[in-house]
């Protein structure tokens, strides 16, 4: 992988550029504002530059949108009247003094907290065991619904994962990784993308194939990655 400088008009942009064997070139914008192109090992620099003209103004468009998006990110202090998604769901959070514990009652994450309810560290962490439990027992429900669509002879096993940049992986290991910040999306988010990997295994490129075989499985997988590219990481 290494770093290329694409100009356009005026316009200037880096990108990462990652040669591999296959034969169709991807393009792929993420939500830091990274730029990532694909290519075949020989693909020669003038045919990358054309493919890149050819998606400039989806490229644009994937930049200004995620733009958007980052200036909605502030730091958290973990107290009450913070906001805080759950499954698709915005909850307003409020402290109160009590046995620890978390509930979700009436559109209120409610925290009952045995230290200081302006203790914005402790509030964090009883969050985010709260988060990762339920990521848990909410992952682990949609994966073996979700999973009775393949017909797999060995299925893969599901595990949690922190990543930096996706949301879920097929690393070929016969495991699917999932996000555990995925569960601040809703549910048809999280079956978008255990369907996306559970394809992985039957096809591991994003090629023609992946997607017919993805569109067969989940024929409204589009609108549902739309969704999906609107949420933080």
């Amino acid at each position: 992988m290494k770093t290329k400088e694409f100009i356009y008009g005026n316009h200037c942009f880096d990108y990462e550029l990652i040669r591999q064997n296959r034969k169709t070139l991807s393009l792929t914008v993420r939500p830091d504002l990274g730029i990532v192109v694909k290519c075949p090992d020989y693909a020669e620099d003038n045919r990358i530059d054309q493919f890149l003209k050819r998606k400039w103004f989806w490229m644009v468009k994937q930049l200004r949108y995620f733009e958007k998006y980052q200036r909605k990110i502030y730091r958290r202090e973990y107290i009450s009247g913070e906001s805080f998604m759950y499954l698709g769901r915005q909850y307003q959070l409020i402290v109160r003094k009590g046995d620890d514990g978390i509930s979700l009652i009436k559109g209120k994450l409610m925290i009952d907290t045995s230290k200081s309810v302006s203790n914005g560290q402790y509030n964090k962490k009883l969050i985010n065991d709260w988060y990762l439990n339920r990521a848990e027992i909410v992952f682990k429900q949609r994966f073996e619904e979700v999973l009775q669509g393949f017909n797999y002879d060995q299925p893969p096993e599901l595990e949690l994962r922190k990543m930096n940049k996706r949301w879920g992986s097929f690393l070929g290991n016969k495991k699917i990784y999932l996000n555990p910040l995925l569960i601040s999306t809703s549910k048809e988010c999280v079956d978008y993308v255990i369907t996306h990997e559970l394809c992985h295994v039957k096809h591991r490129n994003h090629d023609k194939k992946f997607y017919a075989f993805l569109k067969s499985k989940m024929p409204d997988w589009e609108r549902r990655k739309e969704k999906l590219e609107g949420c933080l990481y």
